[in-house]
C-alpha cells in the first residue's frame, strides 16, 4: 500500500477482518441460552466462567464471559463502551431465519432497517448488548452517490417481506 502525501498512515489491508467478540455477561447459562439456543452459534469450548461460539466450526465468533461481571447488572445506556455487535448472515433467508427464531422465543427487536448497502434488525441480548443481525446485499447492487461512493441510507426494512422468507417465500 502506498502512503499518503498529507503524512496519514497507510490503511489496513483490504484482506483485514474483524475476528470475534468477547462480552462480559452477568449470567452465563442464560447468556449460553441465548447465543446457542436462539441464535444457533454452536458451542466449542467451555472453561470456568466463559463459553466460546462458533458459527460453521470456527474456534470462536463470541466469546462469553463471566471473570469480572458475574451477577452485575447492564452497563448504562449513556456510558461510553461497545454500541452493537454486527453479525453478517450470508443471505436474507438465514437472516430472515434467525429473526423468526428471535420472535418466536418472545426476544423483542428494537428496530429494522434498510441501510441500502445491507439490511439489518437491531436488538439487545439479554445483558443489554446490542446486537445488530444483518445481511449485505451485492456490492454492485449498493447506493451510489454522483462521484461512486458509496451512498447508505436509513429507511424502514420490510420485515413482513423478510420474515416471508423464513416461511419458504422467494427473493423478488
Amino acid at each position: 500500500m502506498q502512503g499518503r502525501d498529507d503524512g496519514a498512515v497507510a490503511g489496513v489491508p483490504p484482506e483485514t477482518r474483524i475476528g470475534h467478540v468477547h462480552l462480559k455477561v452477568s449470567d452465563l447459562a442464560r447468556a449460553e441460552a441465548f447465543y446457542a439456543g436462539v441464535l444457533g452459534f454452536q458451542v466449542t469450548q467451555r472453561m470456568p466462567g466463559a463459553v466460546f461460539l462458533s458459527a460453521g466450526g470456527y474456534h470462536h465468533h463470541i466469546g462469553l464471559n463471566t471473570w469480572e461481571s458475574a451477577g452485575a447488572p447492564p452497563a448504562p445506556r449513556r456510558a461510553a463502551g461497545l454500541y452493537h455487535v454486527a453479525i453478517l448472515f450470508p443471505d436474507r433467508r438465514s437472516l430472515a431465519l434467525a429473526v423468526q427464531r428471535l420472535l418466536e422465543a418472545g426476544h423483542p427487536l428494537e428496530g429494522a432497517a434498510d441501510h441500502g448497502v445491507s439490511e439489518a434488525v437491531y436488538l439487545r441480548d439479554p445483558d443489554g448488548n446490542g446486537l445488530e443481525l444483518y445481511c449485505d446485499r451485492p456490492r454492485e447492487a449498493w447506493p451510489r452517490d454522483a462521484r461512486g461512493g458509496v451512498a447508505m441510507y436509513t429507511r424502514a426494512l420490510d420485515l413482513e417481506g423478510l420474515l416471508a422468507l423464513a416461511e419458504g417465500g422467494r427473493e423478488d
